[in-house]
């Protein structure tokens, strides 16, 4: 059948509703201004931001959460209309004589944890929404039909358009957007396209696309907004993408207070880079695969559904491997001017299975948490499979994450007699098969067969097995790995206990964007006492956070460190780079600030969305439980695999000897000492974050903050 060219589908779009607006002049980083759409009614306007709004939310994810805030109430569930999509950047978006400086911030209810949760992203969105006019776009309703919803910087054009003909999938519809929307080849640079595809209409787990047009491999390529199900949101409302188009960003679009001060951290930031990336992480050669070894190494790689940290087939996915797939074409960066240029690919990967078996195509990655997800985790060691995986998740909208976490489940699951073939509908999902996986996928994407069922994630399958298998609800507990309904991203936390805290006492879930503490924790043994790790969950999720008030990406904080960074008082924190980024911020907004107000401004914004949890029915200590695995072995499997290990603990740390003790006996000790070290981290950090032992903001923490309003602290006041 021959394909509708990009005229014919531009020519099927028709304009369901129009906005005209005078492109504002960015000043200090900020619009001044974000930008409401409602699909179902047509309704679209300019909403201001205020004084206040800049104070205590900054940007990025706080004006997410504020704007969501007044959008919804507590009984909001996902896919109601009222829910909000609000993507946003921050005031030092866009700043390009810095690197890492195009992140987008999506906030939404989601399907996953039927909390507020918010994931980054790089392409060019943020920066091109800000200059285009917006700090903020805000989508509320569902439409009746598939919409593209474009925002056109350079005429002051907003449309909500219905588009019947483009495909529902990331690839090819970014290309065929991209080349729609551009005034010719050139341009396609100057838009940015977010999308999903039909994984996020049949499971829970959908992420978005956010695009970037890469000239030297002439198509446009994509990052993901991954975490929480936010595609299956934006499906469920009927987008099938949102385009932006900006043309002519510069070094100074941003209107900084001191572009000299922003060009002096910028040039000594990229020469550390330049010069000592080969020899620390090799971001600019491999990305972030240089991990898979590290972890290997050190038994933190996750293997057979966070059984073992290690595996001896690990040599056949680490760096070296990808290093000869991926196609260089330095500076490789998703964002203008960012030297740490991570964003790998591999081209002309030719597809073997499912829609587009046989075509040859580029595909993004695989970044770590994909290759250890999808791999090591899955135990598959097979590249080609790895990088099919990593397309399919991506064009069909799917969090790689996520899928990774949830079919190691299935496998072990399996594995365990829980499933059978019969329950599967034929697919053989044991540990290893790689074309099993791949099926999955497919139905997942497809909404059939057991695909169906996978795709409610690891919490909803839980509850799945154990109510219509009679499967045992405490084992399923214990193997399922996730938090508030977020699977785990891809580390092993066994040894410990920081990066447990890490993954359990979140706002969202088990991700690693607010901390991860584990060289800190378990092999430099920086931080040996509870109070040293409740510190540690204060200041990196603070830390963290600004990054996401702002539009940043962390990888140039500390994936790349100063030469003599390990002789600073606190290597950890990186702080030189610190310095940098208190410089960065008052170089773009004019506000002379220290790193102590950076942190403040962050726990303004981090407190409020605890409270946003309470607002929604959760947010308490009970949300903060983590499964079993995640603090030590579930079975017996497990801990005879490192016997000597968990003999010496019992002897050292329980103080009990483990001779003469069967297994079983040496795994309930060691179950009742770990899970009560975890109820103390969890007193120390409420303690230090400013929280009651229900894991609740105390009113004079709010106070403290500015943020005590009168509906925040009604909230806090009804948990007494």
């Amino acid at each position: 059948m021959t394909q509708p060219t990009i005229q014919e589908l531009k020519l099927a779009h028709k304009t369901l509703a129009e906005f005209t607006y005078a492109v504002p002049k960015v000043h200090r980083g900020y619009a001044d201004q974000t930008l409401y759409v409602n699909v179902a009614t047509g309704q679209i306007e300019a909403r201001p931001v205020t004084e206040e709004m800049k104070r205590i939310f900054v940007g990025g994810k706080g004006f997410g959460l504020w704007r969501l805030w007044h959008a919804v109430t507590g009984t909001t569930k996902w896919n109601d209309p009222e829910n909000e999509i609000v993507l946003a950047c921050g005031p030092i978006g866009g700043a390009i004589l810095y690197p890492g400086t195009g992140k987008s911030l999506v906030v939404t209810v989601s399907p996953l944890t039927q909390i507020v949760v918010d994931s980054n992203v790089g392409g060019y969105f943020g920066p091109l929404l800000k200059f285009a006019g917006w700090d903020a776009l805000e989508i509320q309703g569902k439409a009746e039909r598939d919409v593209i919803i474009f925002i056109d910087g350079d005429t002051g054009r907003v449309t909500v358009e219905e588009a019947p003909l483009e495909p529902v999938n990331t690839w090819p519809l970014t290309d065929q957007l991209t080349a729609m929307y551009a005034k010719d080849e050139a341009d396609r640079r100057n838009v940015s396209v977010v999308s999903a595809g039909v994984g996020s209409e049949h499971t829970r787990i959908g992420c978005l696309n956010v695009s970037w047009y890469d000239p030297k491999r002439g198509v446009a390529r994509v990052k993901q907004a991954g975490r929480g199900g936010i595609g299956t949101v934006l499906r469920d409302k009927k987008i099938k993408a949102v385009v932006v188009r900006y043309t002519g960003m510069k070094a100074d679009s941003n209107d900084p207070a001191d572009i000299k001060r922003i060009r002096a951290v910028g040039q000594r930031l990229n020469k550390e880079i330049v010069e000592l990336d080969d020899e620390q992480n090799r971001m600019r050669r491999v990305g972030t695969a240089h991990l898979v070894e590290i972890m290997d190494d050190y038994d933190l790689l996750p293997v057979h559904n966070f059984k073992f940290g290690s595996h001896p087939d690990t040599p056949k996915i680490n760096s070296k491997v990808w290093d000869g797939l991926f196609t260089q074409t330095h500076p490789d960066s998703c964002f203008y001017g960012c030297t740490m240029a991570c964003s790998k690919g591999v081209d002309r990967f030719r597809l073997r299975t499912g829609p587009h078996a046989g075509e040859l195509v580029t595909v993004d990655g695989p970044e770590y948490e994909t290759v250890a997800g999808c791999g090591s985790n899955l135990g598959i060691f097979d590249p080609p499979a790895i990088i099919e995986l990593n397309f399919y998740c991506d064009t069909y909208g799917i969090d790689s994450i996520s899928f990774g976490t949830l079919t190691a489940f299935v496998m072990e699951c399996y594995e365990a007699g829980i499933l059978d073939q019969a329950k599967t509908g034929g697919l053989e999902l044991r540990f290893g098969n790689a074309d099993a996986a791949l099926a999955l996928l497919h139905q997942m994407a497809e909404g059939t067969g057991f695909g169906l069922i996978a795709g409610m994630g690891v919490r909803g399958m839980k509850a799945y097995f154990a109510e219509h298998f009679g499967s045992d609800p405490t084992f399923l507990q214990d193997i399922g790995m996730e938090n508030k309904g977020m699977e785990y991203s891809e580390y092993m936390t066994k040894e410990s206990l920081a990066q447990q805290g890490g993954y359990g006492l979140t706002n969202k879930g088990a991700q690693h964007d607010e901390a991860w503490l584990i060289f800190m924790d378990m092999v430099n043994n920086q931080i040996p006492t509870l109070e040293a790790k409740a510190e540690a969950l204060h200041y990196f999720p603070m830390w963290r956070t600004w990054f996401g008030l702002n539009g940043l990406c962390k990888l140039p904080w500390n994936d790349i460190e100063p030469a003599d960074n390990a002789f600073t008082a606190e290597p950890a924190k990186v702080p030189e780079h610190v310095a940098n980024y208190v410089a960065l911020y008052a170089g773009i907004t004019g506000q002379e600030v220290t790193k102590e107000d950076l942190i403040t401004m962050s726990e303004r914004v981090y407190n409020f969305q605890r409270v946003f949890n309470l607002k929604m029915g959760h947010g308490v200590r009970a949300d903060d439980a983590i499964p079993y695995r995640s603090a030590g072995p579930v079975t017996a499997e497990e801990y005879e695999s490192r016997a000597e290990r968990y003999d010496k603990q019992l002897r050292e740390k329980v103080g009990m000897d483990p001779a003469g003790m069967s297994t079983p006996q040496k795994m309930a000790a060691l179950r009742a000492y770990r899970e009560e070290q975890y109820r103390k981290l969890q007193d120390a950090v409420y303690t230090r974050r400013g929280w009651n032992a229900n894991g609740v903001p105390t009113v004079e923490k709010l106070r403290k903050l500015g943020i005590d309003f009168p509906d925040v602290v009604a909230l806090v006041e009804a948990q007494r």
